[in-house]
C-alpha cells in the first residue's frame, strides 16, 4: 500500500477503505509518512469530503493511536460532556458535580483556553492547590470514590489528532467537517465514557456562527458517536452573548460556586440543568422528565455543591476558596464601562467580549502564553435589559493598566442598543439524540 495511491484516490473523489485510512493514521503517528503527503491528503479530504463510514473509521483509528482509558468498571454510569467552546462557558464546573451528586460517574479530560474562548483547566487552576495532572490509577480511583475527576488532556491521548491538528492549523484545513468531527470524537472515544453529551454552540462567540452549521456538526457527531458504539446526544445552544455574568478564570469559578450554592439564577444555570439532565438520561436510561428532576434535586438540595467541594479537595484544591470566594486574589485595577446612551440591549457580541477579556490578561493569544487568573469582565447588564445613559454595563478587572483602553473600546463596540427589547431566543434550540 502506498500513500501516493491513497492521496490520488481521495483527490479523485473516491471513498477510502478502512485499511487505507488506518495505514495513513498509523504511518503518520509513527513518523513514517511525511508532512507533505499528510497535508496533501488533508487538502483532498477538505475538497472531496468523507462518507460517514470513512469518518467513523478515521475517528476510531485516531482514538486507537494513543492511550485508551478503560472505564468499564463503571458500567453504563460513565458519562462525559464536550463543549465546542464559547465565552463565559464554565458549564463543566457546575454540570460535573450535579451529575456526580446524582450518582453517575464523570471522568473528564479538559483543555486550556486559546483565543477568545476560555479553558476549563485554566479555571480550575485558579483554585489554589488544584492538580490537573493525575496518574491513571489516581484518576480512576477518584472517579470511583468521589464520582468525578477533571484533569488536563494527557500527551498520549489520541496522538494522531495532535499531529493532524498541527497540520490542519497551518494548511487552511481546520474547517473541514469530517476532520472537525474526527478530531473531537476521537478524544471522546479515547477518554472511555459510555455516554457522551455534546454542547454544540452557535453565534458570535462560537466556532459555528449559524444554527444550520451547528446543527450539521451536531448531527454528524451524533451519527459518528453512535457508529463507534457510544450513547450520545447533542444540544444546540446559543452563544451570541456570553454565558453567565462573568468572563475570566477565577471570576467564572466564583459564579459557578454561586450557582451551586443556589444564590444565582441566570442563563448559565438554565443551560447547566439542561446538560445535566441529558447526561443523566443517557447514563441511567430514564425519561427526560425523570432526569430533569434528578438534576434539579441535586442542585437545590445542596448535594451538588457538597460534591464540588469533595471533588476539588480530592485533587488538592483549597476548599476554603469555595466556602469564601473573597479569598480569590482580586485584580489590582477595576474600571467600569458606562453606557453612553439609553435603550434596550439588542445584541452583545460574545467574541468581542472574549477578546476584551484576553486583552485584560485572562486568556492566551498563542499556546504557551501566561494568563492572569484574576483578570476578566463582570457583566452587569445582559441581552434584553434596559440601560440608562450613565449605567454601568461592564466592570473590567486587570493587573495591566495598559490594556484597559483597548478592552473598554471592545466592550463599547460589542453592545447594540435599540428602542424595543429583542425577541427572546431559546438558550437550547434543540436536542439531537
Amino acid at each position: 500500500m502506498r500513500m501516493y495511491d491513497i492521496i490520488r484516490k481521495k483527490r479523485d473523489g473516491h471513498s477510502l477503505t478502512d485499511a487505507e485510512i488506518r495505514f495513513f493514521i498509523d504511518g503518520f503517528s509513527k513518523g513514517e509518512i511525511p508532512d507533505y503527503q499528510a497535508s496533501a491528503l488533508l487538502m483532498a479530504i477538505y475538497f472531496k469530503g468523507m462518507t460517514d463510514e470513512e469518518t467513523v473509521c478515521m475517528t476510531q483509528a485516531m482514538a486507537d493511536s494513543g492511550d485508551m482509558l478503560d472505564l468499564s468498571q463503571f458500567g453504563d454510569l460513565s458519562v462525559d460532556k464536550h463543549s465546542t467552546g464559547g465565552v463565559g462557558d464554565k458549564t463543566t464546573l457546575i454540570v460535573a458535580p450535579i451529575v456526580a451528586a446524582a450518582g453517575a460517574r464523570v471522568a473528564k479530560m479538559s483543555g486550556r483556553g486559546l483565543g477568545h474562548t476560555g479553558g476549563t483547566v485554566d479555571k480550575l487552576e485558579s483554585i489554589a492547590g488544584y492538580r490537573i495532572n493525575l496518574s491513571t490509577e489516581e484518576f480512576l480511583n477518584q472517579v470511583a470514590d468521589v464520582g468525578v475527576a477533571v484533569i488536563g488532556q494527557t500527551e498520549n491521548l489520541a496522538v494522531a489528532d495532535k499531529l493532524i491538528y498541527a497540520l490542519r492549523d497551518v494548511t487552511a484545513t481546520v474547517d473541514s467537517l469530517p476532520l472537525i468531527v474526527s478530531s473531537i470524537m476521537s478524544k471522546k472515544l479515547a477518554s472511555g465514557s459510555k455516554s457522551i453529551v455534546l454542547d454544540v454552540k452557535f453565534g458570535s462567540g462560537a466556532i459555528m456562527k449559524t444554527v444550520d452549521d451547528a446543527r450539521e456538526l451536531a448531527c454528524k457527531m451524533v451519527k459518528i458517536g453512535k457508529g463507534c458504539g457510544r450513547n450520545i446526544a447533542a444540544l444546540i445552544t446559543d452563544m451570541n452573548s456570553p454565558l453567565g455574568d462573568a468572563v475570566g478564570n477565577n471570576l467564572e469559578v466564583i459564579e459557578a460556586v454561586e450557582i451551586l450554592k443556589n444564590n444565582k439564577h441566570n442563563n448559565l444555570r438554565d443551560v447547566c440543568l439542561e446538560l445535566s439532565s441529558v447526561m443523566l438520561e443517557l447514563a441511567y436510561g430514564i425519561t427526560a422528565d425523570e432526569a430533569a428532576k434528578m438534576a434539579l434535586d441535586a442542585l437545590e438540595s445542596g448535594a451538588a455543591f457538597a460534591k464540588m467541594k469533595e471533588w476539588i479537595s480530592a485533587q488538592g484544591g483549597d476548599c476554603r476558596y469555595l466556602d469564601d470566594t473573597s479569598l480569590f486574589p482580586g485584580a489590582e485595577h477595576t474600571h467600569n464601562v458606562i453606557s453612553e446612551h439609553s435603550g434596550y440591549i439588542t445584541s452583545i457580541n460574545a467574541e468581542m467580549i472574549g477578546l476584551a477579556s484576553v486583552t485584560l490578561g485572562a486568556g492566551r493569544q498563542k499556546k504557551g502564553d501566561s494568563i492572569d487568573y484574576s483578570a476578566g469582565i463582570i457583566m452587569h447588564k445582559g441581552l434584553g435589559d434596559y440601560v440608562n445613559e450613565g449605567d454601568v454595563i461592564f466592570t473590567l478587572h486587570t493587573n495591566d493598566e495598559s490594556s484597559v483602553l483597548r478592552a473598554q473600546s471592545l466592550c463599547r463596540e460589542c453592545v447594540l442598543l435599540g428602542e424595543n427589547p429583542p425577541q427572546k431566543a431559546a438558550l437550547v434550540l434543540e436536542t439531537i439524540r
